[in-house]
């Protein structure tokens, strides 16, 4: 920073002087000229050549002073105007080199409106996102951690009793194992999916879909998952919508609600799915008759590892990333979601994504 204080010293230094030095040499070159040429026209010789002479000095000397007083007013003004310029930089170089060794909650001073204040509340910004992202990064990594050590646990304990003899290794146990490493397949599946969908590189392939024919194609594919545990799965068609989407994403959001739906609906209920055209909106809700969530908790079930209920295994209430990377996926498109539900009578999830981009 020192060199960009002395760079902008010398800059406007260099310019003022500049252009004294040009207006001093300027004006006594024309002064002197046209007193040679006053008194070359002069033929009666009425003004006397010492007073031409004394008055040509008077204004070269003047001129001369006034250029010497002027170039070190422009040194001390230059010198001030570059130290506040390079101030505010020199400090946010500052606190970016404490943000760089991790010190986030480093912050500049702002004051005034211009650029420079801009660029102090951007690197404020900047460094309340790094934050944010941070705190993110360790409350992950907590998370993972957390979901991570109770099936090693299971897995650890189980082996160990049947590698110590304690237990026969039969045929449920290692299913009962197997679960446990199933389990574990599906969370780092889930981890890759939303670390993808929260990727900066991560872009949406946006084509003209039939929305209707996309709903029931997965509806026809979760068909006999539903038949196996006794809930009716309805779809109520209406006419063809079609809408700008990528059909893949769009894939992902149906089989995660479709899949949370029938995870929490008993044996005997139903879940309705609706595809409705508003506006310039088409949205698809998926009502289930399940158990439903308490109203303290709607604001919380997007949050990656919420569950609702604290008290339900991860075998009946998942990974808790599913409704987090719908979310991901709806506002990637351009769309909203929402949740309504109410204890023991099910819930509504609907989620509505623009016609066109």
């Amino acid at each position: 920073m020192k060199g960009l204080y002395a760079r902008i010293a010398i800059a406007c230094i260099g310019i003022a002087s500049g252009v004294l030095l040009i207006s001093t040499i300027t004006f006594i070159l024309e002064t002197h000229y046209h007193l040679k040429l006053y008194q070359s026209q002069d033929m009666n010789m009425t003004s006397s050549p010492t007073f031409d002479t004394h008055f040509e000095q008077a204004l070269v000397q003047s001129v001369l002073w006034t250029a010497i007083l002027g170039i070190v007013l422009a040194i001390v003004i230059s010198l001030f105007v570059a130290k506040r310029i390079t101030a505010p930089l020199i400090q946010m170089r500052s606190v970016a080199e404490r943000m760089a060794k991790g010190e986030l909650t480093s912050r500049t001073k702002v004051n005034g409106k211009d650029e420079l204040a801009d660029l102090g509340h951007s690197l404020n910004y900047l460094a309340e996102q790094l934050l944010l992202q941070e705190q993110l990064r360790k409350t992950m990594t907590a998370d993972v951690a957390h979901e991570l050590r109770t099936p090693l646990a299971t897995l650890k304990s189980h082996m160990e009793a049947m590698i110590e003899g304690v237990w026969d290794p039969t045929a449920k146990r290692l299913e009962s194992c197997f679960e446990e490493i199933e389990r574990l397949r599906f969370l780092v599946g889930d981890l890759e999916q939303l670390t993808e969908v929260e990727s900066p590189n991560f872009r949406l392939n946006i084509k003209e879909e039939n929305v209707n024919s996309i709903v029931h194609h997965h509806i026809e594919a979760s068909q006999a998952a539903y038949e196996k545990k006794g809930v009716r799965l309805l779809f109520h068609d209406g006419v063809n919508i079609q809408a700008s989407l990528d059909k893949l994403r769009f894939g992902q959001i149906m089989v995660n609600l479709l899949s949370n739906a029938l995870k929490f609906t008993p044996e005997g209920g139903k879940v309705n799915v609706a595809v409705t055209e508003q506006a310039q909106k088409v949205c698809i809700s998926v009502s289930d008759t399940g158990i439903g969530i308490d109203e303290k908790e709607l604001s919380f079930v997007f949050e990656r590892f919420y569950r609702a209920d604290k008290s339900r295994d991860r075998k009946s209430g998942g990974s808790g990333i599913g409704l987090t990377i719908v979310k991901k996926l709806v506002e990637a498109h351009g769309g909203t979601i929402e949740i309504r539900s109410q204890m023991g009578k099910g819930t509504t999830v609907e989620f509505c994504l623009p016609k066109s981009k």
